[in-house]
Protein backbone atom coordinates (compact mmCIF):
# COMPACT_ATOMS: atom_id res chain seq x y z
CA UNK A 1 0.00 0.00 0.00
CA UNK A 2 1.23 3.52 -0.69
CA UNK A 3 0.26 7.04 0.39
CA UNK A 4 -1.57 7.67 -2.90
CA UNK A 5 -4.03 4.85 -2.02
CA UNK A 6 -5.31 6.52 1.15
CA UNK A 7 -8.47 8.61 1.49
CA UNK A 8 -8.52 12.00 3.18
CA UNK A 9 -8.16 11.78 6.96
CA UNK A 10 -6.46 8.37 6.97
CA UNK A 11 -3.38 7.94 9.15
CA UNK A 12 -0.32 5.95 8.11
CA UNK A 13 3.13 4.77 9.18
CA UNK A 14 5.96 4.97 6.64
CA UNK A 15 7.56 1.63 5.81
CA UNK A 16 10.03 2.80 3.15
CA UNK A 17 10.55 5.17 0.25
CA UNK A 18 10.68 3.24 -3.01
CA UNK A 19 11.91 6.15 -5.12
CA UNK A 20 15.60 6.52 -5.76
CA UNK A 21 17.99 9.30 -6.65
CA UNK A 22 17.19 12.89 -5.78
CA UNK A 23 13.44 12.49 -5.23
CA UNK A 24 13.85 9.65 -2.73
CA UNK A 25 16.56 11.55 -0.85
CA UNK A 26 14.43 14.69 -0.75
CA UNK A 27 11.47 12.76 0.66
CA UNK A 28 13.69 11.16 3.31
CA UNK A 29 15.08 14.60 4.20
CA UNK A 30 11.49 15.85 4.65
CA UNK A 31 10.79 13.09 7.18
CA UNK A 32 9.52 10.14 5.17
CA UNK A 33 11.58 7.59 7.06
CA UNK A 34 10.71 4.17 8.45
CA UNK A 35 8.31 4.33 11.40
CA UNK A 36 7.30 7.98 10.94
CA UNK A 37 3.56 8.60 11.33
CA UNK A 38 1.49 10.92 9.17
CA UNK A 39 -2.01 11.67 7.95
CA UNK A 40 -3.53 12.56 4.58
CA UNK A 41 -5.09 15.99 5.09
CA UNK A 42 -6.43 16.66 1.61
CA UNK A 43 -6.43 15.12 -1.88
CA UNK A 44 -6.42 16.92 -5.20
CA UNK A 45 -8.87 15.95 -7.91
CA UNK A 46 -7.88 13.73 -10.83
CA UNK A 47 -4.62 12.46 -9.35
CA UNK A 48 -3.65 15.93 -8.21
CA UNK A 49 -1.34 16.64 -5.29
CA UNK A 50 -1.90 15.28 -1.79
CA UNK A 51 -1.52 17.34 1.35
CA UNK A 52 0.16 15.23 4.05
CA UNK A 53 0.84 16.19 7.67
CA UNK A 54 4.10 14.75 8.96
CA UNK A 55 6.04 15.75 12.08
CA UNK A 56 3.72 18.70 12.70
CA UNK A 57 4.01 20.33 9.29
CA UNK A 58 2.14 20.00 6.03
CA UNK A 59 3.64 18.89 2.73
CA UNK A 60 2.23 18.73 -0.77
CA UNK A 61 3.21 15.62 -2.71
CA UNK A 62 2.75 14.91 -6.38
CA UNK A 63 0.66 11.80 -6.98
CA UNK A 64 3.72 10.08 -8.51
CA UNK A 65 5.75 10.82 -5.38
CA UNK A 66 2.97 9.53 -3.11
CA UNK A 67 2.96 6.27 -5.12
CA UNK A 68 6.61 5.79 -4.21
CA UNK A 69 6.08 5.84 -0.43
CA UNK A 70 5.19 2.42 0.97
CA UNK A 71 3.09 2.63 4.13
CA UNK A 72 1.03 0.68 6.65
CA UNK A 73 -2.16 1.98 8.24
CA UNK A 74 -1.77 3.62 11.64
CA UNK A 75 -2.37 1.09 14.43
CA UNK A 76 -5.36 3.05 15.74
CA UNK A 77 -6.98 3.09 12.31
CA UNK A 78 -6.32 -0.42 11.02
CA UNK A 79 -9.60 -1.89 9.88
CA UNK A 80 -11.47 1.45 9.96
Amino acid sequence: MCVSDLPRGEGFVVRKVLLGKEVGKRLADMGFTEGREGIVVRRGMLKGPLQVRLMGYDLLLRHSEAQGIEIALSPGQAGS
